[in-house]
């Protein structure tokens, strides 16, 4: 009962004292001020413009398709996303415009204050350095790989309220959040409670996008959210980088087969149209089970006996390091079902598995990208890449 006191006392405490992360300051004498990225304003407030909606540009994205961030006279920003948030972004010191559309969301800067309940989401905040701005999470502090993250947590800056399907709906109350982002496996009764305390929710919609580069672009989303576009634009860049230069080269002509096993036995694979399955061709592999759910993302629960048909001869294996195995030897691996053994991957030595932080670092995929690329040509001496580990 103490420490549940102690946890909402300090969500009201954060609801006093935030602070916008990409345009303020920091007193802090610990904070080493070489590696905090300059303030970025787009559209800086023009009073002329003052309650005024006067479009002047639209946001360039390269890859993504599931939102849009359209730019107004004196620093008003329209964003949308195809989850079906429409959200008027208002500068600071500026008026709302009158005579708004009901369906639109207005969120006045500095944003602060807000709920975050999907890791890849907070990954892209702080990459682009807002990370200041979340005061909530649905994962606790042993459930970060991310250590700004878990640090956060622990320093008592970011509020653990709960999973993300029971948050604790009264800590959320006591915090004062009233914008929250979510990923699409938001729940309808989770969705239900949070309007009816007055919490805006909007779904991030990355997972939906068809190219992996582009649920990096959602960076620029937050960018634009928190007056970082400078700094989404460096972590699109750098990650489309990795890309580029590998496309400039031939292909390996490796292929390759995505999968893990439940606890319970069950093989799951990665469909053929999956963002994973199209890391491998990025990365200039080949998805050997390119004919398995077409035109699907995600997994699909395939019977041991169909897999190994399909995927014995891969040369190599990803393995999806997951709640349901999460193998650090070949032994361990080989463990899952005997029939693994006779894999050619497994025979040649070529059997990875992705780091635990795989999944949770969004911003990173171009370089897990260049791992899947360097894999094809490590030497037998090479254990582990950034985000892939060989299992022996």
């Amino acid at each position: 009962m103490k420490r549940r006191i102690l946890s909402l006392m300090a969500a009201i405490l954060m609801a006093l004292t935030s602070m916008t992360a990409c345009s303020n300051t920091t007193d802090d004498p610990n904070t080493d001020d070489s590696n905090v990225p300059d303030a970025v304003v787009t559209g800086d407030a023009d009073e002329s413009y003052d309650g005024k909606l006067v479009f002047d540009y639209s946001m360039e994205l390269q890859y993504a398709k599931c939102f849009s961030v359209d730019y107004y006279k004196g620093g008003y920003k329209w964003i949308k996303t195809t989850g079906g948030a429409s959200i008027l972004v208002v500068p600071e010191g500026m008026s709302v415009p009158a005579d708004l559309d009901a369906d639109t969301h207005v969120l006045k800067q500095p944003i602060n204050n807000i709920f975050v309940a999907s890791t890849p989401v907070t990954s892209l905040i702080n990459a682009v350095g807002a990370l200041d701005s979340i005061s909530l999470t649905t994962y606790d502090a042993d459930s970060w790989y991310i250590d700004d993250v878990k640090n956060a947590i622990l320093d008592g800056k970011i509020i653990y309220v709960g999973d993300y399907k029971t948050p604790d709906f009264e800590m959320v109350t006591a915090s004062g959040s009233t914008f929250s982002i979510y990923s699409t496996m938001l729940t309808e009764d989770v969705a239900a409670q949070l309007d009816q305390l007055g919490v805006y929710v909007m779904l991030d919609a990355s997972a939906d996008e068809d190219h992996p580069l582009a649920r990096v672009e959602w960076a620029k989303l937050y960018g634009a959210l928190f007056n970082c576009e400078d700094k989404a634009e460096e972590v699109f860049n750098t990650q489309a980088g990795y890309v580029d230069e590998i496309a400039k080269l031939e292909d390996s002509g490796k292929s390759v087969a995505v999968f893990y096993i439940t606890s319970k036995g069950k093989l799951y694979a990665r469909n053929a149209d999956d963002y994973m399955a199209k890391m491998v061709d990025l990365a200039g592999g080949d998805y050997i089970l390119s004919d398995v759910g077409v035109g699907e993302t995600g997994t699909v629960n395939m019977e041991m006996e169909a897999f190994y048909d399909k995927a014995k001869d891969a040369d190599y294996i990803i393995y999806i390091y997951s709640l349901g195995g999460k193998p650090t030897t070949l032994a361990d691996f080989l463990a899952r079902a005997d029939i693994l053994s006779e894999m050619k991957a497994v025979k040649e030595g070529n059997v990875w598995c992705t780091t635990p932080d795989f999944f949770q670092i969004q911003n990173t995929i171009g370089s897990m990208i260049n791992d899947i690329h360097l894999m094809f040509s490590a030497d037998a001496n090479t254990d582990a890449l950034t985000y892939l580990t060989r299992l022996k």
